[in-house]
Formats: C-alpha cells, structure tokens, sequence
C-alpha cells in the first residue's frame, strides 16, 4: 500500500509525505453491537478492512446513511478559491486506517492501534480494533481488552514509512481571522519551531492562501462533485495517482480509469454504475483495495483480473452471481444486500479469507456456508463475518472431489453421502449429448491420490442394449495439475495414460484427469474426473512394476528394473537378488547376485531366472518383495578368445594352446599346430587333434601357429581362432620319456628309449643296473650289469632274474657334450622264460575238400593245454578271419568258403602251471583251389497253376558257380517230353498251353571259370491246373476328341474266358471319378474335354470265377473344331436387352464376335448372308452379344451376324439371323426432373424424356410452404416460370408429364424443391459518419440507400434490422489494420481516451426478414484528438476517526493525464477560510488528532500529458472526529483531573541520529489541569529530577512528528521542550489529547467540541 513501496535504503526526504491505507466501506451498510475480541496471531483479522466489519443499526440510522452523499460546493470564482463548508451529518461509515510501522532502526516493537470505527447512532455500538491487510506485514499479533490497552504488531524491519506531522492549532488563532504570511510569522514569533528534521520547514499557518499549482500527484479527492465522467474537464487523472476516492458522484462508465497505472486505492462507491463495463481496470495493475458499493451494478463478469487486489466491497447493488475473473490475491469479498441467488460462476479466490454474502436470496440455499466453504478452500477464516462452523467444515470434508466444480456450474450442496451420485448425475447429464452413439458413461474418477504412488482414473463406458455399435471404443488420457479445485489446470507434459505418480512437491495440488472418447476416426468431447487433494505417502514403498531387460542369452548381462511407489520415503537403494528355477524345480538362490544387473553363465543355460527386488527407503522402511521370472536361457553360439601358447619354446618342451571358451558347454573341440616354412611364410600343418604339442629339432629356428576351432556340446562349431609365438630355441642335450622295452625275462632283450633334445641319441651312453627296491630314489643301492655303452639294447642275465632293472641314459651331442642323465626302473622285476615254440609248420592238400595238419615244436616247461585256431585270410598279411569250427584241432577240411585264400594256424604255448606263452601263427604255402563242379540236390520249387511262376532250388557244389544252363521240359499224359521253347532260364511262368502237362527243368552245373560238370535233371510237377481269370493288356481304340466314339481291346487269361465286363469313368478335379456307361464304346462330349476317360475291365472265367479288375486311363480330351448350329432373334422392344438365342458346339465356347444390324426392310436368303455389303439402308448399330434397342430402332429390323468363336481363340463359319417383326417403341416416361434458376427470381424446369417420339408432354409448377404442403400454381404451364411475392419464403417444384408423339400419356413425375425462393439481398450503398472525432464526442454512422426501385421495395418490406461493429486501428509493420471493439454495436460510439491517435471505423450490415445479411459496408474517421483534461467525481474516501487513511480520487478525461495537482487542506468549522496541510500533495492523507474537529479538503487540478490545465475541483470530508477507543480513555483520564505516563526521552538532539533503544532513557511524564511535568526517575545514587515543568499558558503546545507515530514534543517556550517517545501511536494520541484537553481554556476550539463531548 502507499508507503509501504518506499525502499528501506532512501532517505526520509523522498518517501511519500504521507502513508495512507485504506477505503471506506460501504456507507449504507448496517451497524451491531460486536463484543467478540479480536484473536491475536490470526493473519485473517489482520487483513479484514473496515467494510467487513460494519454493524447493523436501527432504522433511523440507516436513513440517515442516505444522507451522507454530499459534496462541497465548487471553488469560487477567484484567484484563490476557498471551500465553503456543508452542515456536519451522522454517518455509519466504517473508516480503516493502515497503521504506519517505524524506521527500521528502531529496536522497540511498533504499536498501532488500527481501529475501525462507526459514528454513533442512537444506542451507541462498541466494536474491536480490526487491524487492514497490508502485504508488508509478514506476521501479526493484536490484541484488544476492554481497557483499550493498545496492540503491538510486529512488522517486517525493511519496511519504513514517514508519518504525518500535524501541528497542534495555538492560542492566539482565531476562527474567521484572514491573515498573511507576515502576520502568521508575528503571531508565531514567540514559538521555536522544533519540528522533526525532515518537517522543520512545514511550520504550521493558521490561514493561508489556496495554492492551486502547489498540488501532489498521488492522492485525489473528489467526493459528492456531481462528477459524471472521468474524461470531464478539470477532472486531471494521472498514472500518479495512487490514492483515488470518487464516492458519492454521478459516474456511470470506467472510460479513463485506465491512465491510473499505479492506483491502489479506488473508491467508486455511491455511483451510478450499472453495466458490467470494468474493462477499463485492466490496466490498474497496483490496485489493491476497490469500493463499488452503493451502485446499480448487475454483474461483475467484465471485472478483469488485476493480480494485486486485496479487498473487494460490491455491496447494495444488483448482483445475481458473484461470477468474475480469478482474483489471485483477493483477501476480502464484501457482496451484503444484493440479488445473489446462485454460486454458479463462482470466481477463483486463492487466498480469499472474509466472504460476506448477507442480506442475499442465496442464504436460503442449504449448506450455503459449506458449499462457500469448498467453493473458497482452506484460506477462509470467516463467513458472513462469523468464524466458520464445525458443522460446515465437517460437511464440506465429507464431500467428493467433483463437489466444488458442479456446485460452480449451479448444482446446490445436498447432503454428504448422497453427494457422490448425485454429482455424477448432474456431470452425466451435462455431458450426456456428446457421448459416442451407443456408449453411456457408467463411471468416471480417480483414486485418492498419495505421494509417489499410483494413482488411476477410472473411466468406465458401457454399450446400450438397443443400439449396434461395430466401431471400437477407444479412450485418450491427459491429466492436469491445479493448485485448488477452481485454479486454472496445467496439461502435465506426458501424463497421457491410465496411472500417473503424484511427487512430493504436488502434495495438496488437485489432479484433472480429461478422458477423450474416440470412435473409428472422430474424436468427441472429453469428460473429465477431479481427485481430492494429493496426501502424504505412507512412507513404505511398494513395487509397481518389475521387468527384466536384456537378451537371454549366455554371457548377456541382463537388468532387473523395478519401478516403485516410494510413497513418501526417501528413494533408497533397494535388495535385489537372483534365483535360478530349473525345468520343474524350486528357484535357488545364486550365490553373490546381488545387484540389479547379472551376467548369465553357462550354469544358467536351460534355466529360468528369477529377479527378487525388497523397496527400502533411505529412512529404512522396507516393502514387499516381489519377483519376477524370465524365459529360459539359451546358450550363445560357441566361440573362443584370448586364445594363446604357453610354456617355454625351447626344444623338447611341451608346448600348450589354450583360450578362452565360450558358447554352452564344450564339446570336441578342433585344435592345429602348424610349422612355419621361412622360405615361402606359409604353414604346415604338423600336429592335429590335441592342445599340446613337443617341439622337436623340426621346430628350432621356427615359429609355430596354433588354431583353436570352438565346437559345443550338441556339435556346433563356431569360428576359429589363431595365434602364432615366437621362434622356437634349440635345447641343450636332454633326454626325456626314457622307458624301458622288451620282455622282463630271463635271456630276453630289452631297450631303453628317449626323446633325446639338443644332442643326438647315437651319441648318448646308456648304463645298466639292477635294484631290489621298487623305486628310485638315488644311485645308492644300485648293483651295475653294465658299463656305460652307446649301445640301447641289453640281454638280461640269469643273475637278474627277480630284481628291478634300471637305466642310466645320458644324453650326448656328437662333440662330446652330454647332459643331466635320467634313470628309468623296470615297472616289475625280472621273471623266468616264458613258455613259447621253437618251431610250427602246416601240410596237406591246399584245395576244396582236403585235409590240412598243422605241427609245432614247445619250450617253456612242461606244456599244459596249448591253444589252438585256423584262421582264413583274403590276402597273406591281413587280420583274418578265424574258423570256429576247428578251433583246437590240428587237423582243417578245407571247405568252399576257403577257395581262393590263404590258411593259417596259429598256436598259444601254455605251461602246466598255467602260464601263457606268445602265440605263434604259420601261414599255409598257396591259396585254396576249387573242386570239380557239380550239382548236389535239384529241384523245382512254385505252385502248378497256370500263370504262376516255377523257379529252380539247386545245391551247387565245385568252387564259385558261373552261368549254368537250363532247359524247362513239357510231359504229356502219355509220357511224351518236349522242351519249352525259348524257357532256358532259372524261372519260368505257366502259360495256358501248360494246363495238363508236368513240367520239369534240366541244369548243366558251370564253373565260373567256363569248367563244366554233369547234367542234371529234376523230378516233374503237375499236372497243371487253370489259374485266376487276368487281363493281361488293355488299350483304347478312337480318336481323343470331342464328338468322336472310343472302344477298347482287351487280352484275357486264365481258363476259358467268361462273361468279361468293363466300366467307362470321366475323371475329374481332386481324383473325382463320374460313371458313363457300360457299352462297348463310349462318344466323347463337350462335358469330356480337357478331361481323361478310364476303363476298367472285370476278366471273369467261364465257371464264374472272377478275376481282378484292370483299369486304362487315356490322356486328355482335346475340342472339336467350333461350330454354331442355330441362332435366332426374339421379339424387340425399345430399351429391353435381346439376347439371340443360339446353339453352340466345338469345345468351351468363348467370346464369339457379334454384329447388329439396322434394317429397315426385312432381308432373306443370301441377302441376308452377305448383310455386311448390303445397301445403305444397313446401319451397324452393335458389336456385342446382346443388344438394347434405341430409339432410332424403333419401327426397324435387327440382324445379328455371330461367328463362333472356340475359348482358344480358334473360330468357325458365320451364322446370321433377322427378327421377324419391327422394333416397338417403350411406354412413355420421363427421369431426372429438376429446375434451373436462369436469373433472380426466373427458373426453368427440366426433364429427360424416354419412350418413342415425344408428343405434346404437360408441364406444371407447384409451390411448397415451410410446413410441406404443396400447392400447384395455376396459370404456370410452361417450361419457365418467374417468382411472385407469394413464393418468396417457399420452395417451388416443377411436374412434367410426358405424351409420346401416338398420345400415349405416361406419369407425371415432380422435380426435387428449389431453394427457397428469396428477393434481392439488401444492399447499403455507402456509409456516411456524422460527429467529431475528438475525445468524449460521439460519432454516429448513417447509411444510405439505393435508389433503385428494387432495392427501395427490399428496404420497404424485407428489411428486419441495422447492426454496427466498430473498429480501432492498429498500425503494424504490413500497414494498418483494425481490431473490434466488442461492445460497440449500435450506430453512435462515444470517443474514449484509448481511441486517441487511433482513427475509428464502422462497419453496417443489414439484416432481411430471412436472414440474410448484406455485404458489409464501412466508414473510417480522422485520427481522434485528446478531448479538454478535466476530473469528474471527485471525491474523498475515508471520511470518519483522526485515525483513518483519506485518499482523493476522482474520473480523469482530457487526453493522457499528466503531473495533475493536489492539496490537501483544513477547513474549520463555521469558517470558509482553508489552512493548508504543508507537504501533503499527494493522492493519499493519514489523519492525525491534529486534524481533529477540521474537515479536510482536497483540491485537484487536473494536468495533460502536454501541460495543459483543466479547472482545479475540490473534495471535503465530514469533520474529522477522535476514534472511539481513544475518545474513551481520554475522557477516562480527563476525569481522573491528574494522570502519569511512562516515557522515553531522547537525550541526544543530534538530528542525523535515528533514535533507539540504546539512546532512549525513561521518563515520568505528569499532567494535571494546571501543568505538565517531565520527571528524570531517581535510583540507588540518585534522587528524582524534574526535567521540564510549566503551564499551559501560550506559547505552549504539542508538536507531532510526521516520520515517528511514537514521538512528540511538548514545547514551554523557545528554550524549553522536550521530546518524548511511547510505544505506541494509541497511547500518544491520548497523552497529546489529555493534554490539549487540561489545556482546552487557552484554545479558541473547546476541548469539548474537539472531542465531540456532550455537554
């Protein structure tokens, strides 16, 4: 507020000389008794304004509420003008006063007693002080008790506002007394002037002149001055101003408030506002505190938002909703005593805490304060100026979300529990008409929502049973964040599903969720769900949803993502875990997985893996577990890395390959080793198969590659991978893998091997010794058998039998060099010999059937059961094969499987204990040869049956058999034997010649080497006997096309031939058989072609038997050659299809090429063939199958020409055929009827006629009404017809009835309706504007009409109305361009301040009696000139106590408002002179008690931005009086006759100090009737000390300070005063009247006229 702006930083000189706060309230509002104490600490109370308190009084009072609109008459006509006083009147208005706090230096807490208070009435009211918002004040305490004890108030320290200085009014001054400067000095002359530093030039005039010029340009005061606009002359508004009061005038329009940039304070009470046109606030920014009580106001929805407006008072007007824009700080809604009878509307108030709405026809709503309670929110404190009921707290709570915004859209409040239904069914039926067709909503909500937890809508739509729906239903999502149920909604980017997740910092915010329902492509209108404020969390979380990421594959790493609802909790790091769950088997924890992510092994492949995830917040708080399984895990494709040797390359080392394996479990895995050739740089392979590798010699000087080629369980292999070392270094002599070879035996020879590195083994010396001990420990114990040889063989001596052999091999290069030795033992000591042969040989007759004898010589012991096995071998050096039959036998009869391969004998030594010796094996000389060949057995084997087939079964015998020869006998009866011609193989077939003969074979046995043996002949079989009946051929005899006759040929076996039978198929698709007959022969048709025919033939014997059938399928029928057989023409009508009729043979038929002819003579014979070159009366009408006869047919032969055309595209001859009778013509009809507007108001009908020659067809026209009826016109048949005023608003219709040229007469058929036949549009020839374009001048817009007759009738009797749109220019950067004004619609328009520099247009369409609108026609004026600056309603607002806040405001017009001037001044009572307030010109005036008994009044000069003056106006307020409070305790203490007060004294009168605790000493300050003492309080050392003591004879007075509401001084005379400080401005208005009061018999103006005391 005013003040409160000025920088804690500047100095006191430039803050605003006075700080004022506060308005008026309404005047008429009624006054009551309130004992209620204000609450300490309540923020509320400390922002309610004196409009929220008023009290009801009786009705005089309110009658002389009327009263009070009066003004002062204006300023004289002369050069210094004076304000004449009015007579004093009661009023009950409630005046508030802003306490100002101190400077920021001052430690002591502030004190203000900001009190509003009410002229008495009849019974006198006592209120509490209530304190004003101010949004300075960060925290409030106030207090009030019935002493009148004054209240501290704590304010913000950087906040400092001057306070007004007031000198007290002397002695020596008389009322009416007109004196000058010079005399004012004189009369002061005695008084030292101790003002304060920042005040000590504003010394107090008793009458001075009225500056005018002088003025300030922040308050304005133009109360009761019949102000009627605020762009009046004088009227001086500028951006200034911040203090306006223009109460009690005649203003009816905002135009020109909008230059008042900065106001703050706005009083427009008691005016004559009607319409709801505050557009014009929108630039009052400042705003906070507005008055429009007392008004004719009938709504508020223009009221724009202005985002610092504190208080609100629309009471005593005509309001029927509160509905308005949002009002974001607006602390205080007064609406008492208007039509208000609804919430629907209701504005959004965030921080509103009064609402008042008594006196109003809504407080018959049930639930009134529980609804506002919702409707509001938490903020409110009160209502209709009580503290809220429990009741309706307790109500409001229990109802639904969605409670708040239908009760917004006019729903009343019922009870609770029945609040959730019925607030679904108000929003079903508002949304109901926008639903899908077929689709009801049957819910729509949102979970309670809670932070950081889901929270889902619930939209539910369900189809109606009687309605088919084939589209399906989708729905879109879009949730919203507000701050309260009726703030604006923010879209929350990318919350478009089904869940949402509130945060912590959205807790108390409201969640929207908008459901857009949408059917196939169309979108409809979205309903909508609201939660309840978002809660707290519990604070334990909660997995939502958990999900494992990754590929599930061996060596993949894989992510467990859990998302969770930390509700509340601090987001912690979660437990996670990993569980293998084999096929069918419980999950097992995998030991130290324990992270989110987890790497698959090859353990897990064939595994499901489990994902365990426990939320735990960083406070602790754990939820519950939950898991989450995986598909099985597959293994990766084999593969191998880090593939490498290892092991030393040096000679005779082994050598390692080794890698990495990866890809499931391993398999037969494929390894190389390769040598390096230097010459070519190439790789041999020299090793496969294993991963080691012993470099030899080969290898020194080269390097070696090794190839790792990966191959897996199940026999994948994946890709190889090589390495290659480094050369491979020569060893020194070293021998290694030293073993010892040979027979442990007594006699036997044994060898000692190595792989001797880095030497030779020729060089290397080998020594021979034998050991008891079974083990090698060292050389000690070691008895030598030999010396050191280079020898490695060693025949072992009888004297080591039963010892453990060892050799000593030492490895040598052939110079000499030789290395470690290495020692090797014997693995067993030495045995006796063996038993074994000395010799073994076999004899005998190597050929098939001989006898074979094997012998052998036996040493070793005595032999026990030798062991004995022939084998037989293919070639001499092969495994053989051994004979089981002869196994322990000596003697072999050499058998057939033994021709042509060797034989051996081999032989096993067994001692008799036992022991086994070496067998030995003797191979035979030669091979085996074959015996003489021969026949051992020969017979037939088969059934004698005729058809059978006879085969030979023969025992073979003399080496491998070769192509014996055969010869099949016949024997009759009679013994008779001939030979079978031609049958001379091993198989022979019975034919019928053979039934009744014996058959019998003959065999010569032939070697495979052409050896030959004796005839053979066999035993007979027979005789024969007939066989089964067969078809032993089956052929087809025709041709295989279409139209030709087929038959068959058939052979027959089996006996004497039957009644044989057969059966003829067509065969279709998918193997479908059809039957045709049984004949002889079958005749092949169109329905055979592109299809095969079988046969199936059934032989059957003579004696019945039945034989198996036997079927012959031909190939593919082909077509005949095409052929037409007949073609004839029927009967022919005009536009009815002739199809010929036709016969057709050759195959599929396909599409034939036709020809029509027109004839008008029928054609016969060859005429008629060789139509193509006939005469000119043939006309080509056709070239497809059928035909449609036309009109130009009618009365005419057709001819048709067909050739016939096969579906190949092959065609045959031509056939032609003619009707026999002449076309005949078609019924008359007529189609596509319709009308054809020629010109305004002239139409032609249309139609298409058919059926023969048209004759004279019969047109008519009709007319249709609005309500359908038609009505023929008479008079109208013609094609065309012109409309008659009877058609205008009808539709017309045209009827044709079609006559053939023979009067056959058909239907009458009526075209579609018109349009509705309309006159000509009217039509505005120009638009004329009359009236200046200057400010606050009305211009007016004329228009003319055409001349002509036509349109002069239109205007006559068509024109309905004129609308006018009116524009303002804007000048943009692609020209000029006009914006509408959205109010201005008539044909005047009133100038306004904003139209200045602009130029207007107007824009007239004119309306017909049907609807339609003209083209548009304009008008621009001249740019507009700034009207003469004047102010109008000039009032003062906060007329009441000395303690109250006074601004000046009035309606300023006159171009762009400039520096205008204030005053302020005193006017005492029954004196017309004015004492002027030194310093105070500014908008805003915080009254004193120095102001006391005076009226204060404003004078406003109203200034344009160019500088050019209007006439100054002026404002008065009624006499200031004492607030009651303090008006009390005065007159308390007054009565006591003596009083003392605690003070402090500031001993330091440096003026550039600020005062402070630290320089402030206590005081005892003594006032009785006669004088006044300041007493220094005396203390242990000291005794009391009178300061200053003295009367209050003149110059004696009472000094206030201006910056300080706490300071004064009391002045004795020039060398004696004293300043005195208190800790409150309440308490230093009473000292100050207290003493004004004991001193009241030195004034001029009774104490008691001062304090308004009854006598």
């Amino acid at each position: 507020m005013e003040g409160h702006l000025v920088q804690s930083g500047k100095e006191v000189q430039e803050k605003p000389p006075g700080v004022e706060k506060g308005a008026t309230g309404n005047p008429s509002e009624s006054v009551r008794k309130v004992t209620k104490s204000v609450k300490p600490g309540v923020a509320a109370v400390s922002k309610v304004l004196a409009t929220t308190n008023s009290r009801k009084t009786d009705t005089k009072s309110g009658s002389e509420l009327n009263s009070v609109r009066r003004s002062l008459p204006e300023l004289r006509r002369s050069s210094l003008p004076s304000v004449a006083t009015k007579p004093p009147s009661h009023s009950s208005l409630s005046e508030t006063r802003k306490s100002v706090p101190a400077s920021p230096s001052q430690s002591l807490s502030t004190s203000t007693a900001s009190d509003s208070s009410v002229l008495k009435t009849v019974k006198k009211s006592t209120i509490k002080p209530v304190l004003s918002p101010s949004p300075s004040l960060k925290k409030v305490a106030s207090s009030a008790d019935s002493t009148g004890s004054s209240a501290s108030r704590k304010t913000a320290s950087k906040i400092s506002s001057p306070s007004v200085r007031s000198p007290t009014v002397s002695s020596g001054l008389r009322a009416g007394s007109l004196s000058s400067s010079s005399d004012r000095s004189s009369n002061l002359s005695g008084r030292r002037r101790s003002a304060a530093p920042e005040s000590r030039d504003s010394r107090f005039i008793v009458f001075p002149q009225v500056e005018i010029k002088a003025g300030d340009d922040v308050r304005l005061d133009l109360r009761g001055h019949k102000i009627r606009s605020l762009n009046a002359s004088g009227l001086n508004l500028s951006p200034n101003l911040e203090f306006v009061y223009l109460r009690d005038n005649l203003l009816s329009t905002l135009e020109g408030v909008e230059i008042l940039t900065r106001v703050k304070v706005l009083d427009l009470s008691f005016n004559e506002f009607k319409g709801p046109e505050f557009e014009p606030l929108e630039n009052c920014k400042a705003l906070q505190q507005l008055y429009l009580a007392g008004n004719q106001i009938t709504s508020l929805s223009s009221l724009p938002q202005l985002p610092n407006l504190e208080f609100l008072s629309v009471a005593q007007n005509k309001l029927k909703s509160l509905s308005m824009a949002s009002q974001p700080r607006l602390q205080v809604l007064a609406a008492s005593k208007n039509k208000i009878s609804t919430l629907k509307g209701f504005p959004y108030l965030p921080v509103l805490e009064h609402l008042r709405v008594e006196e109003n026809p809504i407080l018959k709503m049930p639930h009134l304060e529980a609804a506002s309670i919702l409707l509001v929110g938490p903020t409110l404190k009160k209502f209709n100026d009580r503290d809220l009921s429990r009741d309706a707290v307790a109500l409001a709570k229990r109802c639904p979300a969605q409670t708040v915004l239908c009760i917004r859209e006019g729903w009343e409040l019922c009870r609770p529990e029945h609040a959730a239904d019925k607030t679904f069914r108000f929003l079903f039926d508002k949304w109901k008409d926008n639903f899908p067709p077929g689709y009801l909503l049957k819910e729509a909500s949102i979970d309670k929502p809670f932070e950081e937890d889901t929270c889902h809508c619930h939209f539910v739509f369900i189809k109606e049973s009687t309605l088919s729906v084939d589209a399906e239903l989708i729905l879109k999502y879009q949730w919203f964040m507000g701050e309260r149920m009726l703030s604006n909604f923010t879209a929350i980017p990318a919350a478009t599903g089904e869940v949402y997740w509130p945060k912590h910092e959205e807790i108390g915010k409201i969640l929207k969720v908008e459901c857009t329902p949408v059917v196939g492509e169309t979108e409809y209108p979205p309903v909508f769900a609201i939660s309840s404020p978002i809660l707290r969390g519990s604070g334990i979380p909660k997995v939502v949803n958990l999900e494992v990421h990754g590929e599930l594959m061996e060596g993949s790493i894989i992510k467990g993502h859990a998302k969770v609802a930390w509700c509340g909790g601090t987001p912690g790091k979660g437990v996670a875990s990993w569980l293998r769950r084999m096929w069918n088997s419980s999950p097992v924890v995998i030991v130290g997985a324990e992270d989110e992510e987890y790497q698959l092994t090859i353990d897990d492949i064939g595994s499901s893996l489990v994902f365990m995830y426990t939320p735990v917040t960083d406070e602790g708080a754990k939820g519950e577990p939950q898991y989450k399984y995986t598909d099985f895990v597959k293994a990766a494709p084999p593969s191998v890395s880090n593939v490498r040797i290892i092991g030393d390359m040096v000679e005779g080392n082994v050598i390692k390959g080794v890698g990495n394996y990866f890809g499931g479990r391993e398999g037969p895995s494929k390894f190389e080793w390769l040598r390096e050739n230097k010459d070519t740089g190439e790789f041999v392979l020299v090793s496969a198969g294993i991963s080691e590798y012993v470099l030899t010699k080969e290898d020194v000087g080269h390097r070696l590659g090794f190839v790792y080629i990966p191959i897996n369980f199940e026999g994948q292999e994946g890709g190889s991978v090589s390495t290659v070392s480094g050369l491979v270094k020569q060893a020194p002599p070293k021998v290694t893998n030293v073993k010892i070879i040979g027979d442990l035996k007594e006699n036997s020879k044994i060898t000692v091997t190595g792989i001797v590195t880095g030497g030779t083994d020729g060089s290397s010396r080998v020594q021979w010794f034998k050991t008891n001990a079974s083990t090698l420990d060292s050389e000690i114990g070691l008895e030598a058998l030999s010396t050191s040889k280079v020898a490695k063989a060693f025949r072992i001596p009888l004297g080591a039998v039963g010892y453990y052999i060892v050799a000593k091999y030492t490895p040598m290069t052939p110079d000499g060099e030789s290395g470690e030795p290495a020692y090797v033992i014997s693995e067993r000591p030495v045995e006796t010999l063996p038993p074994s042969l000395n010799f073994l040989s076999i004899t005998g007759d190597y050929s098939e059937g001989g006898i074979l004898t094997a012998s052998y010589g036996y040493i070793g012991g005595h032999e026990g059961k030798s062991i004995y096995n022939w084998y037989l071998h293919e070639v001499e050096n092969d495994a053989g094969v051994l004979i089981h039959e002869v196994s322990g036998l000596l003697q072999y009869r050499v058998t057939k499987d033994a021709i042509g391969k060797f034989i051996s004998f081999q032989c096993t030594p067994v001692r008799d204990d036992g022991n086994v010796g070496e067998p030995r094996t003797c191979m035979g000389q030669e091979r085996i040869c074959p015996g003489s060949p021969r026949l051992l057995s020969l017979q037939i084997v088969g059934e004698a049956m005729e058809g059978s087939i006879l085969s030979v079964d023969k025992n073979y015998w003399g080496g491998e058999e070769g192509e014996s020869v055969f010869c099949w006998l016949r024997t009759g009866s009679d013994g008779t034997q001939h030979e079978i011609r031609d049958a001379t193989s091993s198989s022979y077939m019975l034919s019928v010649d053979d039934i009744g003969y014996f058959i019998s074979v003959s065999c010569e046995p032939i070697r495979s080497d052409w050896a030959r043996g004796p005839v053979v002949l066999s035993e007979q079989i027979g005789p024969i006997i007939p066989g089964p009946p067969t078809c032993q051929s089956l052929e087809f005899l025709g041709s295989m096309m279409e139209g030709q006759r087929l038959s068959f040929i058939a052979s027959y076996s089996g006996g004497e031939r039957g009644d044989c039978f057969h059966e003829w198929f067509r065969l279709k698709n998918y193997g479908v058989k059809e039957k045709l007959s049984t004949d002889e022969f079958v005749d092949l048709t169109l329905d055979d072609v592109g299809k095969s025919i079988e046969l199936v033939f059934s032989p059957m014997r003579k004696d019945g038997v039945k034989g198996s059938p036997r079927s012959i399928i031909s190939d593919l029928i082909s077509p005949a050659d095409p052929v037409g057989l007949d073609l004839v023409i029927p009967e022919c009508y005009e536009n009815q299809e002739v199809v010929p009729q036709k016969k057709y043979f050759g195959g599929q038929e396909g599409v034939g090429e036709y020809t029509w002819y027109r004839t008008k003579t029928k054609l016969y014979g060859s005429t008629l063939m060789d139509i193509s070159s006939s005469s000119e009366d043939v006309v080509v009408c056709g070239k497809t199958q059928t035909y449609t006869p036309s009109l130009e047919d009618v009365g005419a032969y057709l001819v048709v020409h067909w050739l016939p055309t096969r579906v190949d595209g092959r065609y045959g001859k031509p056939l032609v055929a003619s009707s026999n009778s002449l076309v005949a013509p078609a019924s008359p009809v007529v189609s596509n009827v319709h009308v054809e507007k020629l010109a305004l108001g002239i139409y032609s009908g249309e139609g298409e006629y058919f059926g023969g020659y048209e004759g004279s067809s019969l047109f008519s026209w009709y007319r249709e009404t609005n309500e359908g009826t038609i009505i023929l016109i008479s008079g109208a048949n013609s094609k065309t017809y012109e409309a008659s005023d009877s058609d205008y608003n009808c539709r017309l219709l045209f009827g044709y009835t079609p006559v053939r040229s023979d009067s056959v007469v058909g239907e009458l058929r009526l075209s579609e309706p018109t349009d509705i036949v309309l006159p000509e549009l009217p039509k505005i020839e120009m638009l004329a504007l009359t009236g200046k374009a200057v400010e606050g001048a009305v211009v007016t817009a004329v228009e003319v009409i055409p001349k002509s007759e036509t349109q002069q009738c239109v205007w006559s009797k068509y024109k309905k109305d004129v609308r006018y749109q009116w524009f303002y220019s804007l000048d943009t950067t692609d020209g000029r361009s006009f914006e509408p004004l959205p109010t201005q619609q008539c044909c005047s328009y009133k100038v306004q301040f904003e139209d200045i520099g602009r130029c207007l247009r107007c824009e007239c369409v004119v309306t017909d009696l049907f609807g339609r609108l003209s083209e548009p026609a304009y008008a621009e004026t001249d740019p507009i000139l700034p009207g003469f600056p004047r102010i109008d309603k000039l009032e003062i607002e906060g007329r009441g106590y000395h303690t109250n806040l006074y601004a000046v405001r009035g309606i300023y017009s006159g171009g762009k408002e400039g520096k205008s001037k204030i005053q302020w001044l005193r006017s005492m009572v029954g004196s017309p002179d004015l004492i002027t307030i030194p310093g105070e010109t500014g908008r805003m005036y915080e009254a004193n008690v120095d102001d006391v008994g005076y009226r204060l009044v404003a004078v406003y000069t109203p200034i344009r931005e160019d500088g050019t003056e209007g006439q100054p106006v002026s404002a008065s307020t009624e006499l200031v009086a004492v607030e009651p409070d303090v008006l009390r305790e005065v007159k308390q203490k007054l009565d006591l006759g003596s009083v003392k007060f605690e003070v402090l004294c500031d001993k330091d009168r440096n003026p550039k100090k600020v005062p402070g605790e630290g320089c402030l000493e206590r005081r005892i300050l003594e006032i009785n009737r006669k004088r006044v003492k300041v007493v220094k309080p005396g203390s242990k050392t000291s005794f009391p000390t009178t300061e200053l003591r003295g009367s209050y004879a003149p110059p004696f007075h009472v000094e206030l300070f201006r910056n300080d509401q706490r300071r004064f001084r009391i002045v004795l005379d020039s060398d004696n005063e004293a300043d005195l400080m208190v800790h409150s401005r309440h308490l230093r208005d009473v000292i100050v009247l207290i003493i004004r009061g004991f001193a009241q018999r030195f004034n001029s103006t009774s104490l008691n006229s001062l304090l308004k005391i009854e006598t």
